[in-house]
């Protein structure tokens, strides 16, 4: 291994446009404005991280400065101007960091050294990087210079580099007077060739899976894939190989085969075999989100893989396994899928508020396996002499619940209901008004509901088995499943029930609260108000009761 004590992001930084690697179409737009002199006053490179924006801020600063011109810009044998801007000490060129200089006064000093024209080169440029953390009144400083920058004696100008991975924090002013470049994600096959190349230049044994898991785990990330690379190369003795086994334990990924056997047993229902084995993978030291995350990708496989090719898994997938999952895919149906979905992203989100990540995905497989064994699936064997039928019949309704609470209204479908034997043979409620809801809601003593409905809920529309619903802020988040659920009880029909964008009624409440107030403007209006007012000066009315209330 080559004993250079840079790190090989460093090391194989790109010093030139040929050395860049998956930004070919901005390297020669930039070239081109280059050499035909019509160059902006201002660049904006955008992107994720470790794609090359703040290198290729240099590269344009050293095409602009070099004294052998852009045509013959220099590679190996750097001239002066090329490389004080490689260690970054040139004097006309001065790179600032947003994040740590955010005020109004660091850019006036910026513009205040502008006004002085370059010592050794054409052009004075100014990079910026992580420009998004200015302030807002740092950035309402800089857009006069911008437009309108300094024009210099020897023909040469002020030219601004920015570059930012936040580009929607940039206030439009600014962005509309840059040449704004957007930076793409490097390609995976093109990340992996510049990998093994450089892997060779080191004389590093690394085998191309453990390669292709790098360029996995980067995300299109130069930067991230070269410091992983050089992680690998670090842990391991010269005379060892990094092969893909090796590379899972160091960045703390497991085998994509064995979470399809892991994923075959939930399908399966295997509960004591899908927690032996998770206890074992976190036992591996994977960690819990990690797991959720390649899990979330292991569903969309198997959701879309009938439309996917083996290249653009982006090397998460080898041949065997894609054709295992493409094999499984057709034993189960889309809607459990999409369900697994759901639930995964639900158990993500709690990750963050328990203290314990560990127990979660354990009570979230736990979900999975007790949701797949109310679905019949196909070729998948899920008989069990030990489950009663009564057992199933009400795992089967939670399916159903479940899949109702998913599905946007607009394409709900009618579901027939089948006679049950734990339902008592009663007389059907009727339902037929908004007011009627509410007094069956009284009569079985569902006050909570009735609370919501009469205080937080504004009807739309009342139909037969269908409410229309708008609501406000303070409606109970498991309001509609309940309401669903009571009324399938009191009626022995499906309801359902539409949220509406429509304001609808003014809630019950609410009209009960206008009514009185109306009733006490109009007695407020009365000559017999005004005679008291005017004998007791300091009377308010506060409340009022009608007649007809005080008789009953």
């Amino acid at each position: 291994m080559n004993k250079n004590s840079k790190v090989l992001a460093l090391k194989y930084r790109p010093s030139n446009f040929d050395e860049l690697i998956g930004q070919n179409l901005i390297a020669e737009t930039i070239i081109n404005s280059i050499k035909v002199n019509k160059t902006p006053n201002a660049y904006l490179f955008t992107g994720i991280r470790g794609v090359g924006k703040t290198t290729i801020a240099r590269i344009v600063a050293k095409s602009l400065n070099c004294l052998r011109g852009v045509d013959k810009l220099c590679s190996d044998k750097l001239c002066d101007n090329c490389e004080a801007i490689s260690n970054s000490s040139h004097i006309d060129v001065l790179e600032m960091d947003a994040a740590s200089k955010t005020g109004v006064d660091d850019v006036r000093d910026l513009i205040e050294f502008s006004r002085y024209g370059p010592t050794s080169s054409k052009y004075k440029i100014f990079i910026v990087d992580e420009v998004h953390m200015l302030s807002k009144q740092a950035f309402n400083a800089l857009l006069k210079t911008l437009e309108e920058p300094p024009q210099y004696e020897n023909g040469g100008s002020l030219k601004f580099i920015f570059a930012t991975t936040e580009i929607k924090k940039i206030p439009i002013t600014v962005v509309s007077r840059c040449q704004r470049f957007d930076l793409s994600r490097i390609k995976s096959s093109e990340l992996f060739k510049f990998l093994k190349d450089i892997k060779e230049k080191e004389g590093g044994k690394v085998s191309d899976e453990a390669l292709k898991l790098i360029v996995k785990i980067s995300e299109g990330s130069v930067r991230d894939a070269l410091s992983l690379l050089d992680r690998g190369l670090l842990t391991l003795d010269n005379n060892k190989e990094l092969d893909l086994k090796t590379a899972q334990e160091i960045f703390g990924y497991f085998d994509k085969s064995s979470l399809i056997n892991f994923f075959e047993l939930i399908l399966k229902g295997e509960e004591k075999k899908v927690i032996e084995i998770y206890r074992k993978i976190y036992d591996q030291g994977v960690e819990p989100k990690v797991f959720i995350n390649d899990f979330l990708e292991l569903i969309y496989y198997f959701k879309n893989i009938n439309s996917l090719t083996l290249e653009s898994t982006n090397f998460s997938l080898n041949d065997d396994e894609f054709s295992r999952i493409k094999e499984l895919s057709n034993q189960v149906d889309d809607q459990v899928l999409i369900l697994f979905w759901q639930f995964t992203i639900k158990t993500l989100e709690e990750l963050d508020i328990v203290s314990n990540q560990n127990l979660s995905i354990e009570m979230f497989l736990m979900r999975l396996l007790y949701l797949i064994s109310s679905k019949p699936k196909k070729n998948i064997e899920n008989d069990n002499p030990n489950v009663k039928s009564e057992e199933k019949n009400n795992l089967s309704e939670f399916k159903k619940e479940a899949v109702n609470q998913i599905k946007n209204v607009t394409q709900e479908k009618k579901i027939k209901v089948e006679p049950q034997s734990n339902i008592k043979a009663e007389e059907n409620t009727s339902i037929n008004s908004f007011d009627k809801l509410l007094e069956v809601c009284a009569t079985n003593k569902e006050m909570k509901l009735k609370y919501e409905l009469e205080k937080n809920v504004n009807l739309v529309s009342f139909e037969k088995n269908r409410i229309e619903i708008s609501f406000n802020d303070n409606l109970d988040k498991n309001f509609v499943k309940d309401l669903s659920l009571k009324l399938f009880e009191w009626t022995k029909e499906r309801w359902i029930i539409t949220l509406s964008k429509a304001k609808g009624k003014i809630s019950i409440k609410e009209k009960i609260l206008n009514d009185k107030k109306d009733l006490i403007k109009k007695a407020m209006d009365s000559q017999l108000y005004k005679n008291v007012v005017e004998k007791f000066p300091d009377a308010n009315l506060l409340d009022i009761e009608s007649k007809k209330k005080h008789k009953e």
